[in-house]
Parts: structure tokens; sequence; C-alpha cells
């Protein structure tokens, strides 16, 4: 795809407005006070992935609602801890996958919690009782009438107990944990470095769930397509969805933040538009970094993204 938002020198002054509804902050302590009440109850349980330098736990822990969300640690087998610690969120219909599939940072020397998202990928989490199979998509619309009842509300809490599972275990440095992630993984990564104060840097790679309305108004390409056209079939409920999205928009997030963070943005990115990204990163409050891939899709860096994270989280951690 061609260039097709606004010129770059835009994008770097693009500030748009927040409609940020009044009791957000309201709702968010009422929210994470809730799943509060259920204890943590992590359980890390060695798993023999057939990796002999890596140890491999499965793991569980209780997330929105108390509900059992399931996970992988992984450790370097021969670097002693306490260890910094990479907690890893997962693009749009996926899951926890492998642990084959997280090797990267147990070779760099981290610690890796990756968390399943709830009712999508290969079915280790359900999204609520008596749901117990995954789907592909879909999940972007499932109860957007009202923010109690929203599908994000729940994922954003796993994502924020997931840290706090991740700081249980002995091997982890709690003051050195880092959230990351792609597309809906960087939105999740971009709201949890808004809602915890633990965190200590965020990789948030073109980041989904941010900036709604322009993103339904500017792109037909899924995920948002599913908005626009439950927009298009509910007409008569346009803005009560866009109320329930203002309280998940990764731009107010971002200006809760304050821990270090490196973003990345496709200049060519018709899923997770340019303008979008730049909404969030330009309100972000903390430290910040940007990188920019110019003719790239939503790809976005691929292959040469990881090595900017290491060096990012090297120069970060030895601060």
């Amino acid at each position: 795809m061609a260039l097709f938002d606004l010129p770059l020198a835009e994008l770097r002054a693009y500030l748009p407005h927040r409609a940020e509804p009044e009791d957000f902050e309201a709702f968010w302590h009422a929210t994470l006070s809730a799943a509060a009440e259920h204890d943590l109850a992590t359980e890390f349980t060695p798993y023999d992935a057939l990796l002999p330098r890596v140890h491999v736990h499965d793991v569980r822990f209780s997330g929105s609602g108390g509900q059992r969300v399931a996970g992988w640690f992984l450790t370097p087998a021969e670097v002693a801890g306490p260890l910094p610690c990479v907690v890893q969120f997962i693009g749009y219909g996926g899951g926890r996958g492998r642990p084959h599939e997280w090797l990267l940072w147990p070779a760099a020397g981290y610690a890796v919690f990756v968390m399943d998202s709830r009712g999508q990928g290969d079915g280790d989490t359900v999204d609520l009782p008596g749901s117990d199979s995954p789907q592909h998509g879909g999940v972007l619309t499932r109860g957007v009438l009202d923010p109690e009842q929203y599908y994000y509300r729940r994922l954003f809490t796993d994502a924020v107990r997931a840290v706090d599972a991740a700081a249980s275990h002995p091997e982890v440095d709690g003051s050195r944990i880092i959230v990351a992630g792609a597309s809906q993984g960087g939105g999740i990564a971009q709201a949890v470095a808004g809602l915890h104060a633990q965190v200590r840097g965020a990789l948030i790679d073109l980041p989904f769930l941010t900036h709604f309305r322009r993103a339904t108004e500017i792109t037909d390409a899924h995920p948002y397509q599913e908005l626009a056209d439950f927009c298009a079939t509910h007409r008569d409920r346009v803005e009560q969805v866009f109320h329930t999205l203002s309280y998940f928009d990764g731009v107010h997030f971002a200006a809760r933040a304050s821990a270090p963070a490196l973003y990345s943005v496709a200049l060519m990115d018709d899923v997770c538009p340019p303008s979008t990204v730049f909404a969030a990163y330009n309100h972000y409050a903390g430290p910040k970094e940007l990188q920019i891939w110019p003719y790239n899709g939503h790809e976005g860096g691929a292959t040469f993204q990881p090595p900017i994270h290491l060096r990012w989280l090297r120069d970060l951690l030895a601060a």
C-alpha cells in the first residue's frame, strides 16, 4: 500500500483532543480493585518443551473475575536470577502459542512471561464461564454497547494482573518488568503502561486499540472494519459505541504512562494507521522514542525490530 495518511511532518505534530469520559479514572480504579479481591494464585508448572538450555513453565493465574488465565514462563537455564522480565502480549486472534516461539528473550538473558489472550488463539483461556472454544476475530465488538461488559475490560485487567503474576516468581526482579507487544499486543502493553505503576519500560509496536474513531474513518482493513460494520448495522448506536470505546482508547492510557517507552510505526500500515499511533505517541507522558518504518505495512520492522528492542532495553536497564 502507498502512503495514505497524513504527511510525516503533520504526523509528528498530530495531537488530537482526548475525548475522555469524566469517570475514566474511577472506572479503572473500580475495575482493578474488583480484580484484586481475587487471589492471584499463580501456578508455575514445569513443562518439558525439549529445550534443555531454557527452563519452561506452564502458567495459570487469576485474571478478571478470578478466571484462570494461561501463560508461559521461560528463563535461561544458565543465567542466575533475579532477572528482568518481559511480559509479552499477543496480536489479534492469537494466543500464547508454543514455548519455542518465545526464545528471543531468554536467549538475551531475560525472563519472559507470555500471557494468553482470553477467547482467542488455541482456546487455552476461555473468555467467560461456559464459553469453551476460541474464536478468530469478532471480539472487537463483543459487549461494545456497555463499558462494564466490553471484552477489553477483561483482557486489559488480565494484562495488569499478568505483571503481578510475573513479579511473583522468585527468579524475576520486580523492579525491572517490561511490557511488550505488537498490534493488539502493543495496544495491551500501552494500556498496562498507563495502569500499572510497577512497569519499568514498554515496547509498543504498531499499537491497535488506539484513536478508535479516526481508525474507523480512514481504513477499511480489519480488525477496525469490524467496528465500522457494527456501526453500519446499528446506525442508532454509533455514539454509544464510541462512548464505550473511550474507556479503552490507547491515547488515554498513553497520557497516564510514566515508564520509558519505545514505539514503532509503519507509514504504510492500513491495519493500524500511522496517525492513530502518532496520536498515542504524542500524548505519551513518559520518556519515549519512536522507530519509523517509512515503506512498511503492518509487518512493521519485522526481523529488523528485535535488535532495536534489545539495544534499547540494554541501555534502559543499565541506567
